[in-house]
């Protein structure tokens, strides 16, 4: 299976499976001399860990990460950083009686066409276990970027249940288990994902990643438009279906002057007096908060029968049976700040690299 890296400058290669003894990463490109430890990375990693809420999958693992290469004496060496996550809660005999049909909604079909052959445990390389990585290299990545630059990310919707954007307050989304940037909504989700899961279905949900602190300049105005790898990134995150920049799809309801972002002077510095954009023009960064939303959608393993069909070409109903997330986008906020961080240190490389500058 090829395609297992993404980035050029900034590059992660991540492998392993859900049930496996182990999944890790591979990131390479990262300077030299910069502080880095585990500690530095396991609280990314324990915001996106299974089993800290009955509204997140029960599946428990520690996801304790271990640096094998690449740092020496608490700052990078420059050469490649190796790191590894130990799998300690697999019960693959959960998906003993789906290893002959495929579940829909799942990558199960679409591996069997391409490749012949499929890890039925979970999905294997499809699952959303392997998001896990992609936090750890993102916290690697924020290390890059420095602390001038600042990437948070929150939850604003869950099926048709949305946050009220007047009460956004960053302080409340580390204190509920939805990463709600809304207080008043918290009740709301807790009540209706309560009776997701006792009905065995699932719900979709909208995540917001905001990165502050970007220079003016990242990016590129053809084929490596920092939008557009921004899009990509976060596309590839497992069960995502649509990705925005700035106001997104809400442009196309908007006229010319509604649209713009007027730009005045402030202290002898261009001040913009809107973000419709979302901090990126003509694929480069502006210097304003880089603002991406994207759309989870709903977890395809439940406890309802689904029509499917067997590998031996017999119509079935398929149940799935194991420990699933009635909405996996709640733990897809740290991913999608992971990816953020990761888009960003590679631009910031680059353009070092043509610009010599940071």
């Amino acid at each position: 299976m090829s395609y297992n890296t993404f980035g050029h400058m900034f590059r992660v290669t991540t492998w392993g499976e859900s049930h496996g003894p182990a999944i890790g990463c591979v990131v390479d490109g990262c300077p030299p001399r910069l502080a880095l430890s585990e500690e530095d990375i396991q609280p990314f990693l324990d915001k996106r860990r299974p089993g800290q809420s009955s509204f997140t999958t029960q599946r428990r693992e520690a996801d304790q990460v271990r640096i094998c290469s690449g740092v020496f004496e608490g700052v990078t060496t420059g050469t490649p950083i190796s790191l590894i996550i130990e799998n300690t809660d697999q019960r693959s005999k959960d998906y003993g009686e789906i290893a002959q049909t495929f579940r829909p909604g799942h990558a199960d079909f679409a591996y069997q066409a391409k490749y012949g052959v499929r890890d039925y445990r979970g999905g294997g390389r499809s699952s959303a276990r392997e998001t896990a990585m992609r936090v750890a290299a993102g916290a690697v990545a924020r290390r890059v970027l420095g602390d001038g630059v600042r990437i948070r990310g929150a939850l604003v919707q869950i099926g048709k249940h949305a946050i009220n954007r007047s009460r956004w307050d960053w302080n409340e989304v580390e204190r509920n288990p939805f990463f709600a940037p809304d207080p008043e909504i918290v009740p709301v989700w807790e009540e209706y994902l309560g009776g997701i899961r006792k009905s065995g279905s699932s719900v979709g949900a909208v995540v917001e990643v905001i990165a502050e602190g970007v220079p003016a300049g990242l990016g590129a105005p053809l084929y490596s438009k920092l939008d557009a790898d921004l899009a990509g990134a976060l596309m590839g995150i497992n069960a995502v279906k649509a990705v925005e920049i700035g106001d997104g799809f809400a442009t196309a309801g908007y006229e010319g002057l509604e649209n713009a972002d007027p730009m005045r002077l402030q202290d002898g510095e261009v001040a913009f007096q809107s973000n419709h954009a979302g901090g990126i023009l003509g694929g480069i960064s502006t210097g304003q908060p880089i603002v991406a939303r994207f759309a989870v959608k709903p977890t395809s393993s439940m406890l309802l029968p689904v029509p499917s069909v067997s590998l031996s070409g017999e119509e079935v109903q398929v149940v799935t049976k194991g420990r699933h997330d009635p909405c996996v986008g709640i733990r897809a906020v740290p991913v999608g700040e992971a990816m953020m961080a990761c888009v960003l240190a590679d631009h910031l490389l680059r353009h070092r690299g043509q610009m010599g500058v940071m």
